[in-house]
């Protein structure tokens, strides 16, 4: 069976509280990761419901009528609708296993903070909140707007996008 711990190509979370600044480090950092050559899976996670798809489509018009999957192909990408049936939250496994990790060298992940894989946390202090890293032994990296002295873990800015691809390539090394 299948587990987050014995995932077949590296996985590496981004966890934070909303508003940190996750998905505008990942926008920075994908690009100076696939400029090394890295072929790389996002999976965001949502708590929202979402739906990008119009009424009065035929992609839409197949997935009411009740195929659970839906690939909609065209010349320049191709989005698979995976419909769940009864509204649940799914665990990090369920989404990583609709990708072709075949295709991939890092899958970098924003959210599922409480799940146990491998993170680096994003934290500002200006949110008021409180470091995950102390009770989320999966955290591997702290990535702060100052720098702690009493964390025994790497310290990144969080600021620079550039410490975050070295710490990343030196990641993929191991």
């Amino acid at each position: 069976m299948l587990q987050l711990n014995n995932f077949p190509i590296p996985l590496l979370g981004f966890a934070a509280y909303s508003g940190t600044g996750k998905t505008t480090l990942l926008e920075k950092l994908i690009p100076l990761l696939t400029d090394q050559g890295l072929n790389i899976a996002v999976v965001k996670h949502s708590h929202h419901n979402i739906e990008m798809d119009k009424p009065g489509k035929d992609s839409y018009r197949l997935r009411k009528a009740g195929a659970c999957q839906l690939l909609l192909a065209g010349p320049e990408r191709a989005i698979l609708f995976h419909e769940y049936g009864k509204r649940q939250q799914k665990k990090l496994l369920d989404q990583l296993v609709l990708l072709n990790i075949e295709q991939l060298d890092l899958v970098l992940v924003e959210g599922y903070r409480d799940e146990p894989f491998n993170k680096i946390e994003l934290h500002r202090k200006v949110l008021g909140k409180p470091f995950l890293f102390n009770t989320d032994p999966a955290i591997i990296a702290l990535a702060c707007d100052e720098k702690l002295a009493d964390c025994h873990l790497p310290q990144l800015d969080l600021n620079k996008p550039e410490e975050f691809c070295g710490f990343i390539l030196s990641y993929l090394k191991k």
